[in-house]
This record gives C-alpha cells, structure tokens and sequence, in this order.
C-alpha cells in the first residue's frame, strides 16, 4: 500500500502547536545552532564566529568608521567596540585616528589577514553545506530546515 504523504505531513502539522511554528523562535534557534557550529569550525584559528564577520568586514569594507560597520553587520556598536578592542590586543587588528572627527577606524592586521586566509576555507566549507540545507524556499521546508539547523 503506497505512503499518503498528503495525509503524513497534515498529520506532523497538526502535531505542532502555532507557537512551535513560530519563525521567530525557529530562526533564533537556528541562529544559535549555526553560531554554534561556525564557532567550533572556527575555533582552530583562534576566532569566534563574530570575529569572523568582524575581520571579512574590515577585508571588505576597509575605513568604516564603528557606526557604520556596526550597522552592516547587525551588531551593537558597544559590542562591537569591544570585540575591535580584543581583536586588537590579539593582534588581528589595528586602529588609527579616523581622519576627520575623533572617531577611530580599524583595519586588518598582518596577524588578521593570516587568520582569514586560513579560515576562509572552512567558512566556505561550511557555507556550501548550509546552502544544501536550505535549497528549498516553501514555508514549511524553510521551518524543517530551521529546526534541521537548530539540532545541529
């Protein structure tokens, strides 16, 4: 007797409460589990998966002042400034006066620019094998395929 998956996946869908389809606790808990995951993919080379965006936006944006960077990378400017600071006492980074006003711009270090290139590999790795994931743009598969992410 064939499978009705028509009926399977009413079945699964009626199991879930609307809460559980939330796309706001589904992509948080996909945004924690891929954090997760490029931390640990990361971590051999001695960066976080934050620093990671913080150092490929120095490599490609060079001379953003904290306000702007902050801004294309959806992070906090206190935040940021802080994490500048420890990628600067780690020697990733360096900071300079900015040219005009007293802010300070960041820019990649010997040390930093190392660290990406051996890194960039893994984060592509990494990148192609979320993509795999999520080939499929439905409602209902991007939820599977947040949730596929959160157990990751």
């Amino acid at each position: 007797m064939p499978v009705d998956t028509v009926h399977i996946h009413a079945y699964l869908s009626a199991m879930d409460s609307e809460f559980d389809l939330c796309v706001v606790l589904n992509a948080r808990m996909a945004a924690r589990a891929v954090t997760r995951l490029a931390d640990a993919n990361l971590r051999r080379y001695g960066i976080t998966a934050a620093q990671f965006s913080i150092l490929t936006s120095l490599l490609d944006h060079p001379g953003r002042s904290v306000t702007q960077m902050a801004s294309a990378i959806a992070m906090d400017r206190s935040t940021l400034s802080r994490s500048l600071a420890l990628l600067e006492r780690n020697g990733l980074v360096t900071t300079a006066a900015a040219a005009r006003g007293n802010g300070r711009v960041s820019a990649l270090s010997e040390q930093g620019q190392q660290a990406l290139d051996q890194a960039i590999p893994q984060w592509r790795q990494q990148q192609s094998e979320l993509r795999a994931a999520l080939d499929d743009p439905e409602f209902s598969t991007v939820i599977a395929a947040l949730r596929q992410l959160a157990r990751l």
